[in-house]
């Protein structure tokens, strides 16, 4: 098992934004470049390199340009926001094999420019799952969260409630962090309540900004982390989660619908030192806050259909009581972009240096997306 043996020294970003005049490639480097100075390592040290399949720019451009060593370890992950926490854990098991001894994970997004968006490259109009879905007016992403959102409230008895909840949890922390998106701009509750439906029962306020930028992290071994220049974040557990009936995006079609990726990377998370009961502070995968509500349930940090009660009073804010959710704001309010910023965000948390930090906290949940193949790490001081 991986418990502890590597270590997360290292984390980088650019600024975020839109329309940034920055290509994705060198957004990418400066990310790394970033990460590297965060940990005191030379770039020529780096041999191992972990990316998302939907990366834009090559893994042999971004190694010549941050000057790397000689690679002996290289891997994407698929799925979009399903691969961050994978990238990350595909690097920690790369060192713990000896594949390799510095490796950088990296996500790098031109969100904002139309020529990066998925559709505007597709070679065929609808893919295979989506012949399920899209002809029957499940266009985009937000609708098909909203299909998975509506089972849920009639399951369960949940409301709009539950999704402001969220929403304004989220927003409080990117209030409190001047690198977001939404760093000034408060948001109340007749705010939420009164904004323009996206697909109902999501709002405005329901879905993820758009963002340009880039994130990046280095992990090494744990001996090696103790040499390094920030205090290193060990990676006490990792698991992927692709359950049996699984349809990307639209899970329908499964004997239960609301058994997210969680319920099952859960089995393997919880394997060692920690349990559900001991995390205060959790980055969960947020493109739309539906997501939150199923995680909490998955990682059993809740029982099933009890997220609705458990978020109710603010109990998802930094000094709300309960457990802290996305404390940079997260892909709601901080920026999106596919998830990676959670883990960044995480590392803070263990370092202390959060905006919005959680006294007390030992570890880090960190959750990928819910609605897709995903994955979830276990991070502690």
């Amino acid at each position: 098992m991986l418990q502890d043996r590597t270590a997360i020294a290292g984390i980088g970003e650019t600024g975020f934004g839109k329309l940034l005049p920055t290509s994705e490639e060198r957004l990418a480097c400066e990310a790394i470049m970033s990460a590297l100075d965060d940990a005191g390592i030379a770039p020529r040290e780096v041999d191992g390199l972990c990316s998302y399949t939907m990366e834009t720019t090559d893994a042999t451009e971004v190694a010549r340009n941050i000057g790397a060593g000689d690679i002996t370890f290289f891997s994407q992950v698929g799925y979009g926001g399903g691969a961050g926490c994978a990238t990350v854990g595909h690097a920690a098991m790369a060192v713990a094999a000896g594949q390799a001894r510095v490796v950088v994970a990296w996500r790098s997004r031109k969100r904002s420019a139309r020529s990066a968006r998925i559709w505007a490259s597709a070679a065929e109009s609808v893919a295979v799952n989506g012949r399920w879905s899209r002809p029957w007016g499940l266009l985009r992403p937000a609708d098909e969260i909203a299909m998975l959102a509506r089972r849920y409230m009639h399951e369960y008895g949940a409301t709009r409630e539950a999704l402001a909840e969220v929403a304004l949890a989220l927003r409080a922390h990117a209030n409190r962090n001047p690198r977001a998106a939404m760093y000034a701009r408060p948001l109340s509750r007749e705010q939420y309540l009164n904004a323009r439906w996206v697909s109902e029962p999501l709002c405005l306020y329901d879905c993820c900004l758009e963002s340009d930028g880039a994130l990046a992290a280095v992990i090494v071994s744990r001996e090696r982390a103790r040499d390094c220049r920030r205090p290193p974040v060990y990676i006490h557990a990792f698991a992927q989660a692709m359950p049996g009936q699984i349809f990307a995006m639209t899970n329908y079609f499964c004997d239960d619908p609301l058994r997210t990726p969680s319920f099952v990377a859960a089995k393997q998370l919880w394997s060692g030192e920690f349990a559900p009961a001991d995390i205060k502070v959790a980055q969960i995968y947020d493109a739309f806050s539906p997501l939150i509500l199923f995680a909490l349930e998955g990682f059993g940090l809740c029982g099933r259909g009890e997220a609705a009660d458990f978020v109710r009073g603010g109990k998802l804010r930094w000094d709300g009581g309960a457990v802290a959710v996305n404390t940079s704001g997260g892909s709601l309010s901080e920026a999106y972009v596919h998830g990676f910023n959670l883990i960044t965000e995480g590392v803070r948390q263990m370092r202390g240096t959060s905006t919005s930090q959680v006294d007390g906290a030992q570890c880090c949940l960190v959750a990928s997306a819910e609605c897709v193949p995903s994955g979830a790490l276990l991070l502690r001081r």
